[in-house]
């Protein structure tokens, strides 16, 4: 009796470290979908960080967006008529109503992560690069962009940007006429600028999770991130 007893206890315990076994050599749908969900609000987390940091988004970076015809020509003409000091205002604070945009758009990119339905998972999982993040891209950007561009007009409206434009380029408009107008879907674009930086962090967030082990910070990326899953069965 004591004989069947152990072997009973050993058939369990094998059969246990058996499933235990079988678990880590599966893929689930589930648990990719869940570890990519991780793994982007991990970017988006970090790119707040980042770009919500004075500095994090330039002179050169910020008129580029609003003057990518004619940048060259204008910033030309204003350092020209001794306005440098000036135009180096004016971004810094159009920087800072980015930066207080990014902050604020946050929380609207971690819920648009987590409602997404991702579907394939397993295949984002084993594409590797950015793909994860390329999906979010596809599915919910256009409606990232929508919901950020009113916040990023509020943000222009409290800093009187369009103000403190017109004040700056006054005596420039004899030359340049037209040119140093500002678009008027300045809240459209500057959304679009920090949508994009912010997708340029999830990717880099996503590449680190996927090739470097420090970066997969919760069990369940080391479980679906730490392996090579192209020759494994999936379930």
């Amino acid at each position: 009796m004591k004989q069947l007893a152990t072997s009973v206890l050993l058939m369990a315990t094998f059969f246990l470290s058996g499933c235990s076994t079988l678990r880590n050599v599966f893929l689930s749908e589930s648990d990719a979908a869940s570890a990519i969900r991780e793994a982007l609000i991990l970017g988006v987390n970090n790119g707040s960080s980042v770009l919500g940091q004075k500095g994090a988004f330039g002179k050169d970076l910020i008129l580029n967006a609003i003057l990518p015809q004619d940048l060259q020509k204008v910033v030309r003409t204003l350092d020209q008529l001794g306005f440098t000091p000036q135009l180096n205002r004016f971004t810094t604070t159009l920087e800072n109503a980015t930066v207080e945009t990014v902050a604020k758009s946050t929380p609207i990119f971690l819920s648009g992560i987590r409602q997404l339905t991702i579907r394939d998972a397993v295949t984002l999982v084993k594409n590797g690069g950015t793909s994860a993040t390329d999906y979010l891209r596809r599915s919910v950007g256009d409606t990232l962009h929508r919901a950020v561009t009113p916040i990023m007009r509020n943000m222009l409206d409290q800093y009187n940007i369009s103000q403190e434009w017109n004040k700056l380029v006054s005596p420039a408009k004899l030359l340049l006429g037209n040119k140093v107008e500002l678009n008027l879907g300045l809240d459209n674009i500057m959304a679009l600028l920090v949508v994009n930086q912010m997708f340029k962090k999830i990717e880099e967030q996503e590449v680190a999770v996927r090739t470097n082990a420090q970066a997969r910070t919760t069990p369940l990326l080391r479980q679906v991130f730490g392996r090579d899953w192209s020759n494994v069965n999936v379930r």
